[in-house]
């Protein structure tokens, strides 16, 4: 039930192009919801204000994505500038998701996949978008109605592929959105260029990125806080459900949920039980009140599973397949940044 969208022009035109494409579902679905009113409560805040010149002065041109999104949904810019900086302003934002992460062993290749876990209302309104926009490097994402990308899973032209996972931090300041870090770090062609980018801006909240490069063999781990920046490189399998693991973060405040520890849990024992299919572990249901594969109305977090990404990282490009509801034939194919 994905859509597809190809969008080609400036900052502007592609953030109006998604927000036509969300509209109906944000006008339905979003506004009528106890998270949008939930996040409207910062309207006029302090520190939104500071977010906003932050985000004008670092990052312009995803300003101008921002910007165009506003437009093409019809709604007040600062409505959607604070929708966009949900994660950094409310702990319980509906973004979870799972990541399961194999480094390339023995001259195999690294692997890359994830859950994209958020508002079950979103379910069929969601799209994967191919942007081509002026001066930035082509990129694929998933993308929610009504955000801009770079807060899901996406790959860009220069073989570098991420995936994120939702921090629930109790530490936050008024810096840079996370989304808007998410969406910068699509530019990028490595895993310390991310992790300087990260360190050079102040920041609001918390993510962590999983970080695929073409050519290299270990997957770079990298989890920010407004207080600190930590990257581990990957050399054995793991997974990372939406929380702090680092040795680094483990103990900086933050709210884990029943949900994500039992997926973090359950997926690293799966792993030391052997198993290397990272889309069986995906598609895990073993426990039934917290299972990996999220798809429950009443799911406790209020999160369902809306597609899975499959990288696999080659010498030259990252090949990798969208997949829906625990499935195992891809749905849409992509090299990089193009169509398969």
């Amino acid at each position: 039930m994905l859509k597809y969208l190809e969008v080609e022009g400036s900052p502007y035109e592609l953030g109006q192009a998604l927000g036509r494409f969300g509209k109906q579902a944000v006008h339905d679905l979003l506004l009528p919801s106890a998270a949008w009113a939930s996040l409207m409560a910062w309207r006029g805040s302090a520190e939104v204000a500071v977010m906003q010149q932050l985000t004008q002065e670092r990052f312009p041109a995803i300003w101008q994505e921002i910007e165009g999104l506003a437009a093409g949904l019809e709604l007040p810019l600062a409505d959607v500038f604070i929708w966009n900086c949900r994660g950094d302003l409310w702990a319980m934002a509906p973004d979870g998701c799972t990541t399961v992460l194999l480094p390339g062993e023995a001259g195999a290749t690294a692997r890359l996949a994830h859950n994209e876990d958020g508002l079950p209302f979103f379910k069929n309104h969601c799209a994967i978008v191919r942007a081509s926009v002026r001066g930035h490097s082509d990129v694929v994402s998933f993308a929610y109605p009504g955000s801009i990308p770079g807060h899901t899973f996406a790959v860009n032209a220069r073989g570098l592929g991420i995936t994120v996972n939702n921090v629930r931090t109790r530490l936050v300041r008024a810096g840079v959105p996370r989304m808007v870090l998410g969406r910068a770090a699509l530019n990028l062609d490595s895993a310390v260029a991310v992790q300087h980018m990260l360190e050079e801006v102040p920041r609001a909240g918390g993510f962590h990125f999983s970080v695929a490069q073409a050519g290299v063999a270990f997957i770079a781990s990298v989890e920010f806080t407004a207080q600190r920046v930590s990257m581990e490189l990957i050399t054995a399998p793991a997974l990372h459900a939406n929380h702090l693991v680092h040795a680094a973060m483990r103990h900086h405040p933050q709210l884990v949920t029943n949900s994500s520890g039992f997926r973090q849990e359950r997926g690293e024992q799966l792993l030391q039980e052997g198993v290397r299919d990272a889309l069986s572990i995906l598609a895990d249901q073993h426990n039934s009140a917290f299972p990996i594969l999220r798809n429950a109305a009443d799911d406790s977090d209020d999160e369902n599973t809306m597609a899975t990404a499959f990288m696999e990282v080659g010498p030259d490009a990252i090949r990798w397949d969208v997949l829906e509801d625990g499935g195992r034939v891809p749905v849409m194919q992509f090299v990089n940044a193009q169509a398969a």
